[in-house]
C-alpha cells in the first residue's frame, strides 16, 4: 500500500568513481521511495576534505541522471532541509554536539592514541572486548583541568547506555547488541571536525528520514545510531528513530566483497562499454532481490511496482559479469530499432569509430542496424560489427585469415566471385545460393564455403549475417574485396 510519509535518502561521498555497490544501494532506495510514493532525499556526505573532490561530486550527479534516478530533495533541486551537502552544514553539527554535551549524552575524552592502543592490547590479551573502556566517562573537574594543563585537546564521545539494544532490521529480522560490544564512540574530532557517526544520524533526524536502507558493512554502527536517536528525540531534534534495512554484500572474484579497487566495480566501465542503464539496473536489482522465481528480465517500472525491501535476501550476492552482459543483451533486443540506432551513435563517431567521418554512410547504417541489434551484448561492440561497411578496406584479423584461408580457398573464392557476379543483388537469398553453389562445386557445405568469403569481405570469421551484409555493402565493393583476397593468396 502506498505510503506518502516514506522518506529515504541516498547519501554517497564524492570520492573517486561511483561503483556498482553504491548504485545498487541507490536503486533500492529509489525503488522503495517510488513504490511507496514517498520522497527520495539525495544528500552529499562531503565532510572529508582530503578525499572529496568537486570532480567526483559532478560525476555523482551525472551518474544519477544517466541511470534515470530522479530525486525529490537535494543538489540542484533544494528542498525544505537545505543545504544538502554536509560541508555546508557544519554549524548545525557543532550546535547539536554542544547540546549533547550539555545534556550529558556526550563527554570530552582526553585519551591519547598511544594510551588507547595500550589499553586495547591489554584488553585483547585478557580476552576482553577491546573497544573504548570508558576511561574519561566520569572525570572530575580537577582531572579535566589537569589534562587541559598538559595541553591535551579532547575529542567528543557519545555515552552509550548500559543496556542491550534490540531492533528489527527490515532485511535481517530482530538483532540484539549487548552493551559490552558497543562501547562509547567518538562523534567530534579533537580539531572540532564532526565525524560520520554524528553527521549521518543528525542529518537523517533533521531531514525526517523514515527508512535507512544501506550496506551490510554499516550494520555494526546501527546500535550506536539508535542510541543517539534516543538522545536526539529527548532533545527535541529528532521526531522518531527510522527503520533500518541492511542490504547484502556484493561479492566479487574469490567470494570477496567487491571493492572500489576491483575493475568490474566501476560504473564508468559499464558506461564506456555501452551498457544500457535499463540492463545494468535490471541486473543490479537481482543482487539481493527478485521480481519472481522464474523471471530475470523486467523493466524498471515493473521493479518499482513490485519492490518491497522486506523481500531482499540477506545473503551475500555474487556479481557475475557474464550474466550482467546477457541481461544487457536482452534489453538491447527489447529496444525499438530507432532507439537502438540513436543509442549506438556515440560509438559510430570519433574517438570510438576507426573510419573517417566522411566514409560513414547513414543509409547503410540504418540497413544493417536490425541485424546488429540482435547480436550484441553491449553497444560498444557495434564498431567491430559494422566497420567493414565504412572502412576503405576490411580490418583483417590475422587469426581469422589463417583459420579461413585453407588450401583450396583461392579456387573456391574464384568460383564464388563468378557466381556472385552473376547473382541477383536485390536479394540476400540469391547471394546465399551463389555461395552455396560455389561450395558444392568444391565439395563444401555452406558453412565451410562462406568462411573465406566472410573473411575476404569483412576481415573476420564471425559477424553479422553474411548475405545481408554483402547486399548492404554492395556488389562492387564485395567483388573488389574478393579480388584483393585472391591477390593476397597468390602472393
Amino acid at each position: 500500500m502506498a505510503n506518502a510519509t516514506v522518506r529515504v535518502r541516498f547519501c554517497p561521498s564524492p570520492t573517486g568513481n561511483p561503483h556498482v555497490g553504491l548504485v545498487r544501494t541507490a536503486l533500492f532506495n529509489w525503488a522503495f521511495a517510488r513504490h511507496n510514493e514517498g520522497t527520495l532525499v539525495f544528500r552529499i556526505e562531503d565532510t572529508d576534505a582530503a578525499r572529496d573532490s568537486e570532480e567526483s561530486y559532478n560525476q555523482l550527479l551525472d551518474s544519477m541522471r544517466w541511470l534515470g534516478f530522479d530525486w525529490d530533495e537535494g543538489p540542484e533541486i533544494g528542498g525544505p532541509h537545505a543545504p544538502y551537502r554536509q560541508s555546508q552544514r557544519m554549524d548545525i553539527y557543532k550546535d547539536v554536539a554542544q547540546k549533547l554535551l550539555d545534556a550529558g549524552h556526550a563527554y570530552h575524552c582526553y585519551c591519547s592514541t598511544e594510551e588507547l592502543d595500550t589499553r586495547r592490547e591489554a584488553a585483547r590479551a585478557a580476552g576482553k572486548p577491546s573497544g573504548y573502556d570508558g576511561h574519561c566517562r566520569d572525570l572530575t573537574d580537577e582531572q579535566k583541568a589537569a589534562y587541559v594543563a598538559e595541553g591535551r585537546t579532547p575529542i567528543v564521545r557519545f555515552r552509550m547506555p548500559d543496556e542491550a539494544i534490540t531492533f528489527t532490521d527490515l532485511v535481517r529480522g530482530e538483532i540484539t547488541y549487548l552493551p559490552e560490544n558497543v562501547p562509547d564512540y567518538g562523534i567530534v574530532r579533537a580539531n572540532g571536525a564532526p565525524l560520520y557517526t554524528l553527521v549521518n544520524p543528525v542529518d537523517d533526524a533533521l531531514m525526517e528520514i523514515t527508512h535507512v536502507l544501506r550496506g551490510e558493512d554499516l550494520l555494526s554502527s546501527t546500535p550506536r545510531q539508535i542510541a543517539l536517536y534516543k538522545a536526539l528525540i529527548g532533545l527535541g531534534i529528532a521526531k522518531e528513530t527510522p527503520a533500518f534495512g541492511h542490504l547484502p554484500y556484493v561479492m566479487g572474484e574469490g567470494n570477496k566483497k567487491l571493492s572500489k579497487r576491483d575493475p568490474e566495480s566501476s560504473l564508468n566501465l559499464y558506461r564506456e562499454r555501452g551498457f544500457l542503464p535499463e540492463g545494468l539496473l535490471n541486473y543490479l536489482s537481482l543482487l539481493g532481490w527478485s521480481l519472481s522465481a522464474d523471471r530475470d528480465i523486467f523493466s524498471i517500472e515493473e521493479m518499482v511496482a513490485a519492490f518491497d525491501v522486506t523481500d531482499v535476501n540477506p545473503n551475500p550476492a555474487r556479481f557475475d559479469l557474464k550474466k550482467c552482459e546477457a541481461i544487457n543483451a536482452d534489453h538491447i533486443r527489447l529496444l525499438d530499432v530507432k532507439d537502438f540506432t540513436e543509442r549506438c551513435a556515440p560509438w559510430l563517431r570519433a574517438p570510438f569509430a576507426p573510419w573517417a567521418p566522411e566514409n560513414f554512410d547513414e543509409a547503410k547504417w540504418q540497413a544493417i542496424a536490425p541485424y546488429a541489434q540482435s547480436r550484441m551484448k553491449v553497444l560498444s561492440e557495434i564498431t567491430d560489427n559494422v566497420d567493414f561497411l565504412f572502412l576503405p578496406e576490411p580490418a583483417v584479423d590475422e587469426a581469422s585469415w589463417t583459420k579461413a584461408m585453407k588450401e583450396g580457398s583461392d579456387a573456391l573464392l574464384r568460383t564464388a566471385r563468378e557466381k556472385l557476379d552473376a547473382a541477383d543483388w536485390s536479394s540476400p537469398e540469391s547471394l546465399k545460393e551463389a555461395v552455396l553453389a560455389a561450395g558444392e562445386e568444391h565439395g563444401l557445405k555452406l558453412g565451410k564455403a562462406q568462411a573465406p568469403v566472410r573473411v575476404a569481405v569483412t576481415g573476420r570469421t564471425v559477424g553479422l549475417p553474411l548475405f545481408e551484409s554483402l547486399q548492404i555493402l554492395g556488389k562492387e565493393k564485395t567483388l573488389a574485396r574478393v579480388d584483393a583476397a585472391l591477390e593476397r593468396l597468390a602472393a
